[in-house]
């Protein structure tokens, strides 16, 4: 049998059991995934040029998008941070690119951790989104450990639409997001 796509198999397969299982006779008004951000904070990192320019490029590596630089809304003294300063880097990915890292996400990514036994079911918010934190960027494929000065943490929020956590873990459980089990 033919490997299908994610977003071939949400189209497909999953959209029609969701819809069975929650009772929903419209598709618009069923759980979907809107878009990805992928955050990595940086800190003093950003202030280096080369850093900048090697953070930069992996984050563009893992995620196929050239990522955007986010400065402080504010000053926090005790950080040493100023407004204006760059504090981080963001992605946002939808479409195409949304359901291809989602894919190598769940395929690639999640099996390479260590000790990974499911992700957490508490990380959903009240609408539905579900956030994820990956300690070490070196676990997606696309970086080069070779070139790699020090690992980084990542944060990945998966925006859903016309949803609740309840029905956003079943849609997620459904396109193959490994979770924990409950007992």
């Amino acid at each position: 049998m033919k490997h299908k796509p994610l977003k071939q198999k949400y189209m497909e397969d999953v959209r029609q059991k969701l819809g069975e299982e929650l009772k929903v006779a419209n598709v618009m008004a069923l759980p979907q995934i809107t878009k990805i951000v992928v955050n990595m904070g940086t800190g003093e990192r950003l202030r280096d040029k080369n850093a900048k320019e090697k953070l930069m490029a992996e984050l563009a590596a893992i995620t196929g998008q050239k990522p955007k630089v986010q400065v402080a809304k504010t000053s926090i003294a005790g950080f040493g941070v100023r407004e204006g300063m760059p504090v981080g880097l963001t992605v946002t990915l939808r479409g195409a690119k949304m359901y291809d890292f989602l894919e190598r996400l769940i395929s690639v990514v999640l099996p390479r951790l260590r000790d990974f036994r499911g992700l957490p079911n508490k990380s959903f918010d009240m609408a539905g989104n579900y956030t994820l934190g990956v300690a070490e960027h070196t676990v997606f494929p696309e970086v080069d450990l070779a070139r790699v000065d020090r690992p980084h943490g990542l944060e990945l929020t998966i925006v859903i639409k016309n949803s609740d956590p309840v029905k956003s873990k079943l849609m997620l459980e459904m396109l193959g997001m490994p979770f924990e089990k409950t007992e």
